[in-house]
C-alpha cells in the first residue's frame, strides 16, 4: 500500500531537519547522506524518494529557518510576534544574540552556523541563504525606527542583520566565556543603539 502525501511530507520534513541540525554540527561536506539517513531512522535509498542530491537537501535545510519560531526551541526567552516597531526589533535582536541561541549549535540560524560552506556552495544554496537574511533584513528594517519601504529602512535593517550575525559568528569562534558574553553585549548594545 503506497503512503499518503501527508506522511510523505512529514518524512521529507523529518529528513531536512535532521539534515539541517547535522550540517550545523559538521559543516555541509563532512555529513554524508547515509549519516542524515540514519539520524532520520531511515534507509539511504529513501533519499532519493524526496532529493536528487545532498546539495538539493541543503537548500531546502536553509531556506526552512526562514519560518523558525525561537519560543518552540526556547520557551523561556520572551518572544511576542505580536509585538510591533522598536519593540518587535529589539526582542529580535535580544532572541538572535541570546545565550540561549549562542550555545544551542543544533538549533543556530545557517547564517552563523554555515556562512563559509555556503560561500563555496551552489547557486540555489546561496539563493537560500540570500533569502534567509533578506527575511531578517526586512523583519528589522519593519521595526527599526525608519519609514517602513524607505531606502534608509532598508539599510538600517541589513545593517541590523549583518550586526547581529557577526557578532554571533564572532562569539561563536571563541572559546573564553568572559570574552564570548563581552562581544555578545557589545553587539545588542549597538543594535539597540540603532533600533532607537
Amino acid at each position: 500500500m503506497p503512503y499518503s502525501a501527508e506522511h510523505k511530507q512529514r518524512t521529507r520534513e523529518r529528513i531536512v531537519e535532521c539534515a539541517r541540525v547535522l550540517f550545523n554540527r559538521k559543516g555541509f561536506t563532512e555529513v554524508s547522506i547515509d549519516e542524515i539517513m540514519a539520524s532520520a531512522r531511515l534507509t539511504r535509498g529513501g533519499f532519493y524518494n524526496h532529493f536528487r542530491t545532498k546539495e538539493e537537501l541543503f537548500v531546502e535545510a536553509v531556506a526552512a529557518y526562514q519560518d523558525f519560531n525561537p519560543v518552540d526551541r526556547w520557551p523561556q526567552l520572551d518572544f511576542d510576534p505580536g509585538r510591533r516597531g522598536a519593540a518587535f526589533a529589539r526582542q529580535m535582536v535580544d532572541v538572535y544574540l541570546s545565550r540561549e541561541h549562542l550555545d544551542d549549535i543544533d538549533g543556530h540560524c545557517p547564517m552563523i552556523a554555515l556562512p563559509s560552506d555556503v560561500a563555496r556552495a551552489s547557486p540555489g544554496v546561496k539563493h537560500a541563504y540570500r533569502g534567509l537574511l533578506e527575511r531578517m533584513a526586512g523583519m528589522l528594517a519593519q521595526s527599526a525606527g525608519a519609514p517602513a519601504g524607505t531606502q534608509t529602512a532598508r539599510r538600517r535593517g541589513l545593517a541590523l542583520a549583518a550586526l547581529c550575525v557577526g557578532g554571533m559568528v564572532l562569539a561563536r569562534t571563541i572559546e573564553d566565556d568572559t570574552f564570548r558574553e563581552e562581544i555578545r553585549a557589545a553587539t545588542r548594545t549597538m543594535a539597540h543603539e540603532l533600533i532607537d
